[in-house]
């Protein structure tokens, strides 16, 4: 019954998708020259050989299989490596990979006829779903073809995982689509078990393993500001939490009377809102996406853009990791401890416990509960010379391993 509903909502969205891709087009949120791929007009000509399949919906799961595929391009057997992602700053982000192998695509919709369309076309011998991509159509035509698929990195949280368990048979044969799955942590590998998968491995978090292949340049305009200051950061908070940035900053201005606070909300959209609450605290705010020259009186550099976290990671000593004071469930650390930084995070972590708790013992973060010990371990940190060589190792050897271990699963699955 729920996939007859399924399909029946499907082809509803692609009955009205002419206007939802004329206002997406309307929100710079595709790509005019090539949403067509979505309905399987493809761009890229498919040669008659090995073809491997790698999709995921965005920018982190492109970005966890790059060095995946980078050694892929290397296997002489392999003649073809397709990438379909979902969203138009994916595919900008895949343009700055030179490979000679691999190209570009983007998802189709998900109805059971375009499905069929897109798996008759590209013809793949073997297929990758990155994290948490599992598009029901398809699974069940992969399945048909007896074509094996993988979930890479699979990533369930425990709210999506009830939301499945809703569905009863319909989630069973959905996930029982996979030949093989590597969960990412532990709670995943549970409820793939629930699900009664037969092939399941946990190796480790594929992300540990990704690296920024290409160079980082911090803009002019910081590095002469932020020479002069003393500033820390504040990465994907969420509403309230930046009362406990405000209170920190407060606090540590007393000892740093050049403090700036760099504050990364989740959500850009919350900007005026941002803005007013930094005001009404007597707070002089400066927007990344200005023009202007930030002023020296700056308390808060609010970034309003996306994409650009890193930059300012790369800058910091110290990053406190948002959601985690809040009952959101964390953000992912991977991407600052990556760049050298030491984390201090609230309590809840949830959906990202594994990695909190690997980052832990590698004695790269720090639990905090109240804002004194936010200040307190901010303090501690922000004037310390950057230990960034030595949490930047600790990360690429766990990274190492952890990819080394999936190539050779890969390898398995080809030369079956």
């Amino acid at each position: 019954m729920y996939l007859y509903i399924y399909r029946f909502l499907i082809n509803l969205i692609f009955i009205i998708s002419p206007f939802i891709i004329l206002f997406r087009l309307f929100k710079k949120k595709e790509d005019p020259s090539r949403f067509i791929e979505k309905f399987c007009f493809f761009s890229k000509k498919k040669i008659k050989k090995k073809l491997i399949w790698f999709h995921g919906a965005s920018v982190g799961e492109l970005m966890s299989i790059i060095p995946l595929i980078q050694k892929l391009e290397k296997i002489n057997t392999i003649d073809q490596i397709l990438v379909t992602t979902s969203t138009v700053s994916s595919a900008k982000v895949f343009e700055k990979f030179k490979f000679k192998k691999t190209f570009h695509q983007f998802f189709p919709i998900d109805t059971n006829f375009i499905s069929k369309s897109f798996l008759n076309y590209w013809k793949p011998s073997l297929i990758f779903f990155v994290d948490s991509e599992i598009w029901p159509n398809m699974l069940l035509n992969i399945k048909k073809k007896s074509i094996p698929v993988i979930l890479l990195n699979a990533r369930i949280t425990n709210k999506s995982f009830l939301r499945w368990k809703r569905f009863g048979n319909f989630s069973f044969k959905i996930f029982n689509c996979f030949t093989k799955a590597f969960p990412c942590n532990k709670d995943t590998y549970n409820y793939l078990k629930y699900f009664k998968l037969k092939n399941i491995k946990f190796i480790g978090n594929l992300k540990f393993s990704q690296k920024e292949n290409y160079k980082l340049i911090v803009p002019k305009k910081l590095k002469e500001f932020f020479s002069k200051k003393t500033f820390w950061c504040a990465g994907s908070t969420h509403d309230t939490e930046e009362l406990f940035c405000i209170n920190v900053h407060n606090k540590l201005k007393k000892k740093y009377k050049n403090l700036v606070s760099i504050i990364i909300p989740r959500h850009i959209n919350r900007k005026s809102e941002l803005i007013s609450l930094f005001e009404e605290n007597d707070l002089n705010v400066y927007c990344h996406s200005s023009k202007k020259k930030i002023p020296d009186k700056t308390d808060i550099y609010l970034v309003d853009t996306y994409g650009e976290a890193s930059l300012f990671y790369k800058m910091c000593n110290v990053v406190f990791m948002g959601g985690s004071i809040v009952k959101h469930g964390g953000q992912n650390p991977i991407e600052a401890s990556r760049l050298g930084c030491k984390i201090i995070h609230g309590p809840n972590v949830n959906n990202f416990k594994d990695i909190y708790r690997l980052l832990s013992k590698l004695k790269i973060t720090k639990e905090i509960k109240k804002t004194e010990s936010l200040s307190k371990n901010i303090d501690t940190q922000i004037k310390s010379n950057k230990n960034s060589n030595l949490i930047i190792k600790k990360i690429e050897r766990t990274g190492k391993k952890i990819l080394e271990l999936t190539l050779k699963e890969f390898k398995q699955e080809l030369y079956k």
